[in-house]
């Protein structure tokens, strides 16, 4: 079993939402605990937003034996009136890199 680190405190930049969708986005097959882990955020609060989204049309799943593979809707507009008329995929553009390019990119200071 993959240990959820603890929990962060005060505001972020990014939702638990926004982060969950990012995960699938790299790994279409991720399997709920591992993006628990990667999203620092235990297994129930990520079944509990994979719901939301596929409520909302954002996601859907197929089952194939134990295995969920997850689709997202790129052209579903975001929710906030803020961000009126942009996509998911233009979020999932600025959360989603290749791996080696962000292993590769020195943190600012």
């Amino acid at each position: 079993m993959v240990a959820v680190p603890e929990s962060h405190s005060g505001w972020t930049f990014i939702t638990s939402h926004a982060r969950v969708l990012a995960a699938i986005a790299d790994n279409p097959n991720v399997r709920i605990r591992d993006i628990a882990a990667r999203c620092r955020l235990t297994e129930r609060a990520v079944s509990r937003i994979i719901s939301d989204l596929e409520q909302d049309g954002y996601l859907s799943h197929t089952r194939d034996g134990r295995t969920n593979t997850y689709r997202i809707e790129p052209d579903k507009v975001l929710r906030h009136p803020a961000e009126a008329g942009l996509s998911v995929a233009s979020l999932l553009s600025l959360l989603v890199q290749d791996e080696t390019t962000r292993a590769r990119k020195p943190v600012a200071t």
